[in-house]
């Protein structure tokens, strides 16, 4: 079961001003066929959507909760949906 999956979350913790967004970014386009976007929140978390392929979202969320991220992560909060599309690429926002 690999259908499409929409994956929204959100990554609390130091991860701001420590290249989250980027690496994120530069994950999702490893991992490959997903679209969306890394969002520094007012509150100090960083938001993350992405679509495409469930388990790629899979390997995301996992890499996102992982030690291997900049910074460091508290907790990470997810909500899975179908997808909306509408992006290009994997962006930095």
């Amino acid at each position: 079961m690999n259908e499409d999956a929409r994956l929204v979350v959100w990554v609390r913790g130091r991860v701001q001003q420590v290249g989250f967004r980027w690496f994120t970014r530069e994950n999702a386009l490893e991992i490959g066929k997903l679209t969306g976007f890394a969002l520094n929140l007012d509150d100090g978390r960083v938001q993350v959507v992405a679509e495409g392929p469930r388990e790629n979202c899979h390997r995301l969320l996992e890499w996102l909760g992982s030690d291997d991220t900049p910074g460091r992560v508290d907790g990470v909060t997810e909500i899975w949906d179908t997808p909306r599309g509408g992006y290009e690429g994997f962006a930095v926002r």
